[in-house]
């Protein structure tokens, strides 16, 4: 059952520099987890199970804010870190709703995005699949099934 934390904070590691991104430890009741995340604003913090935490981070870009959605299992590390937005796109983090198996949220667009957190991994081929925004590495196994109703607009308005 998805429960979301308040006790969840970054903690700065080092500074963005023109070469690599910052570097924020996650920290769980003032304890450090060593697990390092790149963003350093949590929008939210939602407990998955015992084992795993989903986060939803910001970087406080005005005019070109990306949501990253991290999932981290707490014996493993980060599982897998996907990337909502675009380039000149912005969003605001709001309407988080919380469901048994599953979170909802605004962010860009008149677009409700859902994210889920499946039994177990899944296969998605790069680039087909996810709905458009969302940026994720190649990898064999996924962790993080995310979906948009209505699908995010394209630039010229249409969907």
């Amino acid at each position: 059952m998805f429960r979301q934390l308040n006790n969840v904070t970054p903690h700065l590691l080092h500074a963005a520099t023109p070469s690599r991104l910052a570097a924020h430890e996650v920290v769980i009741d003032g304890h450090a987890t060593g697990f390092t995340v790149p963003a350093q604003v949590i929008e939210a913090a939602i407990e998955v199970d015992e084992s795993r935490l989903l986060l939803f981070l910001t970087d406080d870009v005005p005019f070109e804010e990306a949501l990253e959605i991290v999932l981290i299992d707490r014996q493993q590390g980060v599982k897998e870190m996907l990337t909502l937005g675009g380039a000149y796109t912005t969003g605001s983090f709001a309407d988080l709703a919380l469901f048994s198996q599953a979170v909802e949220f605004s962010f860009i667009g008149d677009t409700t995005w859902r994210v889920e957190i499946p039994d177990r991994p899944f296969f998605r081929l790069p680039f087909v699949g996810d709905p458009r925004g969302i940026w994720r590495p190649v990898a064999r196994k996924h962790y993080i099934l995310v979906s948009a109703d209505p699908p995010p607009a394209r630039m010229d308005g249409s969907r």
